[in-house]
């Protein structure tokens, strides 16, 4: 499964990097694979692997803030593998044949 996460401290004023880089770091010392973009964090593994880190993701920013906002999109697929790249390439090859 692939989700695409957002998680936001509320009330932190607008400089939330520390917030958000604390998230990252979690998601990034969990060994799955994981790409991150100026809005969502995208992260691939199996449910329960992928919902743990999300969570303690989630508590990172809760460290820096009383409220958090989470917005979580996720694609559950039996049998794919390396979906954050493949996807991707899909659409890159069809793109390239236009």
């Amino acid at each position: 499964m692939i989700v695409a996460f957002s998680v936001t401290p509320i009330g932190a004023g607008e400089d939330v990097g520390e917030a958000v880089a604390a998230a990252v770091r979690v998601v990034r010392d969990s060994g799955l694979p994981n790409r991150t973009d100026a809005m969502f964090t995208s992260i691939e593994g199996e449910w329960d692997e992928v919902m743990d880190v999300v969570k303690r993701a989630t508590e990172a920013v809760q460290a820096h803030a009383a409220r958090v906002s989470l917005v979580l999109k996720a694609d559950l697929r039996e049998g794919v593998t390396d979906g954050l790249t493949t996807k991707v390439a899909t659409v890159e090859r069809l793109l390239g044949e236009s």
